[in-house]
């Protein structure tokens, strides 16, 4: 007599997640940490090590986009995280995020700013 609940008896409810799931959450927030952290060393690396022999203005809007965008990425990584996980464990659908497309786009920009940079 014992029957599987239906999708609306379990709607909204907590339920526990797959450790699996939950471990791929965790890894991709610890990727995020870690996109932040190459952002954050390359904005080092261009404000203060690289002898770039640009003048001082573009150098430093480019080492503050990149500082900028790890900020971004900072916050963004542990609010994703937490919020994976509660729609994982009330079955719900996962939205889409902006943020890997602009990440790349922010990178792309900076990259062909590097460049043009060097060729001028």
């Amino acid at each position: 007599m014992d029957s599987e609940p239906s999708p609306k008896d379990t709607a909204g409810a907590d339920r526990p997640v797959d450790y699996r799931f939950t471990l791929a959450n965790e890894r991709t927030f610890l990727a995020w940490v870690r996109t932040a952290l190459a952002l954050l060393a390359g904005a080092v690396a261009v404000l203060h090590l690289l002898p770039l022999g640009w003048a001082e203005g573009p150098r430093t809007v480019i080492g503050l986009v990149l500082a900028a965008l790890s900020g971004v990425i900072t916050v963004y990584a542990p609010l994703r995280w937490y919020r994976v996980q509660r729609i994982m464990s009330q079955g719900g659908a996962l939205k889409l995020s902006a943020l890997p497309l602009i990440t790349t786009f922010a990178v792309g920009l900076v990259c062909a700013l590097v460049l043009l940079g060097n060729l001028l």
